[in-house]
């Protein structure tokens, strides 16, 4: 059974903005908790890098 309601997005190899992958992420879940769970789950993982002019630092979320 497929969870997605819409074709996967490869979206490693280019740089997106916050904004951007969230809507991305969210046009391919079901439910708003679907894609906070797979923001988090990005975040989590340290895939998500944000940069301000040349520094580059990961997004990370505290688990507690």
């Amino acid at each position: 059974m497929n969870a997605m309601k819409t074709q996967y997005h490869k979206i490693n190899r280019k740089h997106y903005s916050l904004g951007e992958l969230i809507a991305i992420v969210s046009s391919c879940a079901k439910t708003q908790s679907e894609s906070l769970a797979a923001l988090s789950d990005l975040f989590k993982s340290g895939r998500v890098v944000i940069q301000s002019g040349k520094t580059i630092k990961r997004l990370r979320l505290a688990t507690s």
